[in-house]
């Protein structure tokens, strides 16, 4: 039960993520414009060739990242529903692609790529490593839960 809690809890939360970024496109487009383009950073010169300054490569970017929102989402809503079917075995597999994806996102693209590579770790105005650190967490404690073995029935 904790497991299909944890992913529907996740499902619900990146399904408003993707919504929101779709229906209010501005804001955090702005966001993925700062933090690409290095602006707001302390503007280390032997950082800022990282900068992508395209603002038609930082749209294709935050397309990417909704896309993937939007997918990350849809995964986890089928999981969530399969473990509401209590199907175990199906739900287990699609909540952990689903939680997965979120590790991807949350890890690799926000934190370790906007976060260190695109030094996002030091603008006072657009750091979303905290908000990132918690999402990645939760999506990591998710998905041990996912992975801890079902509990058996009794026979009998």
């Amino acid at each position: 039960m904790a497991a299909g809690v944890l992913t529907g809890i996740l499902a619900l939360y990146i399904a408003l993520v993707a919504l929101g970024n779709i229906t209010d496109f501005g804001t955090n487009q702005q966001f993925v414009r700062h933090v690409l383009a290095m602006d707001t950073t302390f503007q280390d010169d032997d950082l800022m060739w990282r900068a992508i300054t395209s603002t038609a490569l930082q749209d294709t970017a935050y397309v990417l990242i909704i896309a993937w929102e939007t997918v990350s989402a849809l995964v986890l809503i089928w999981g969530t529903w399969l473990w509401a079917r209590r199907d175990d075995d199906r739900a287990r597999r699609f909540s952990t692609y689903g939680l997965l994806m979120l590790l991807l996102l949350f890890g690799a693209g926000f934190i370790a790529i906007g976060g260190e590579w695109f030094s996002m770790w030091q603008s006072k105005t657009w750091n979303g490593l905290d908000a990132a650190a918690r999402v990645f967490l939760l999506s990591g404690v998710a998905l041990i839960v996912n992975q801890l073995p079902a509990a058996r029935r009794d026979a009998s």
